[in-house]
């Protein structure tokens, strides 16, 4: 398998004196398009399923929800795939600049900003909404479901948008602060306005979401602490939905309708201290990058340089 160059930030690794835009362009496509085709066999699947073994339909079942879900999580290996056959990139590369997940960065990342994040969803989520009428069986499906492939599915949408799209986007500059700035703005807004809504509350607070996603990418050098952040928000979304009897399924799907509010923005206030946090962990040691011996990423623990507590790719994550 061909190595990573060295020293290079996580947006940077598709970068080359050549700026391929064209194949860029060509992954950008593959990725909406698996994107869009996951999910609608996903859902179709489901509805099959749902009509002949359980006589019912709708947006709201829990076969539903775990299909939605199980769409976004095939984007992983998906982004993987379409990055090592048009970049001929290690596809574990995609994980952090140290070519392997760093389970440490996730651990830590969990304990210390996801109490503070679910904590200020669930003071979010006092307004309540009209209550559903669901069966205890429905409950408990939603809530197994929202714990165990939730996060499968916001890890899914973090290593297509924030790995794969990112990584494109950042090659076609000629600096890596200018492919950062690119990558950010143009994978925010996108992922936003395919959220399916306008209305300004809402997609100021997707606006919110998903730059913090990319900016901690970017200064940690993977994608440990966005699916920590991005896990965690809509756990707490759907579980709490639940758990209120709310009937999420059908907001998802009015969502273009949907009316938004100043709460809603509560947890954005959130993510910004968090995204500050990160950058001040990172101010001194600057955007993780590539190890330095100029080895292949492939599973290697070769010490990188240190980003604060959080990030770093020390032989410590052993």
């Amino acid at each position: 398998m061909p190595a990573v160059p060295a020293g290079l930030e996580y947006h940077r690794v598709y970068a080359t004196e050549k700026r391929r835009v064209l194949r860029g362009i060509v992954a950008i496509v593959l990725l909406v398009a698996g994107f869009v085709g996951f999910a609608v066999l996903f859902q179709r699947l489901s509805e099959v399923v749902d009509a002949e073994l359980f006589a019912r339909s709708g947006p709201s079942t829990p076969l539903r929800q775990a299909a939605g879900a199980l769409a976004l999580a095939a984007l992983i290996p998906y982004s993987m795939l379409v990055q090592r056959v048009l970049y001929g990139v290690p596809a574990r590369s995609l994980h952090s600049v140290a070519g392997r997940f760093r389970f440490g960065v996730l651990g830590r990342a969990l304990l210390v900003f996801g109490p503070p994040l679910l904590l200020v969803i669930a003071v979010g989520s006092l307004g309540g909404s009209d209550p559903a009428p669901w069966t205890t069986a429905d409950l408990v499906w939603f809530f197994a479901i929202g714990m165990l492939l939730t996060p499968l599915g916001a890890a899914g949408e973090e290593y297509g948008f924030r790995g794969l799209m990112f990584r494109v986007l950042g090659g076609w500059t000629r600096g890596a602060r200018s492919g950062a700035v690119l990558g950010i703005v143009v994978t925010t807004v996108l992922f936003s306005l395919a959220h399916g809504t306008l209305d300004p509350f809402l997609f100021a607070s997707y606006l919110v979401l998903f730059s913090s996603m990319a900016v901690v990418t970017w200064r940690t050098g993977g994608l440990e602490v966005a699916v920590v952040l991005h896990g965690v928000y809509n756990v707490s979304f759907l579980v709490l939905g639940t758990t209120l009897h709310v009937d999420v399924g059908a907001e998802l799907a009015a969502r273009s309708e949907a009316v938004g509010s100043w709460a809603n923005l509560v947890p954005s206030t959130t993510l910004v201290v968090i995204t500050a946090i990160v950058w001040w962990m990172t101010r001194r040691t600057h955007p993780a990058r590539t190890p330095g011996n100029g080895g292949p990423t492939r599973g290697t623990r070769a010490g990188g340089p240190k980003v604060g507590t959080l990030a770093s790719t020390t032989s410590d994550e052993r």
